[in-house]
This record gives structure tokens, sequence and C-alpha cells, in this order.
């Protein structure tokens, strides 16, 4: 993993917003792709085979659903 590459933004996940944080928690899940695969130019390649995978854009959207899950309980749900 490239220690340039921090994965929690700011080292924190405390947001201001619900909407705050699901942005944070799309940010996150692209930065586990990018740590994943660090060739940008293999993401490029792959990227039309899940853009048309009903079953690839269902696992992004479950990974940015956890990383939102985690993003709300750390802010308490914004209560």
């Amino acid at each position: 993993m490239s220690e340039q590459t921090q994965l929690v933004p700011n080292n924190s996940l405390i947001t201001k917003t619900p909407e705050e944080g699901r942005q944070l928690a799309v940010k996150m899940a692209r930065l586990i792709i990018k740590v994943t695969q660090p060739d940008p130019e293999m993401r490029e390649k792959m990227r039309p085979i899940y853009a048309e995978d009903a079953a690839m854009l269902i696992a992004i959207g479950q990974t940015v659903a956890t990383e939102f899950a985690t993003i709300a309980a750390a802010n308490n749900y914004w209560k």
C-alpha cells in the first residue's frame, strides 16, 4: 500500500451533515479501489467491464453503504 494514500481523509470520520458523510463514504470507497489497484491504466481498462455489470455496480453500492454506516455511527447519526 502506498504510504502517500490517506485512506481516511483528514484522519477523521466526523462530518457536519449526513450529505457530507455520504460524500466522504464515496471518497473512501474510491480510495480503497485505488489502493487495491494502484495502476491507473489498469483501473481505466477495467472501468468498462464493471460499468456494464449490474452485480459489480451493486457491490460498489454496498461498499459505499458500509463506509457510510461507519461514518454515521462515528457522528452519532447526526443527533
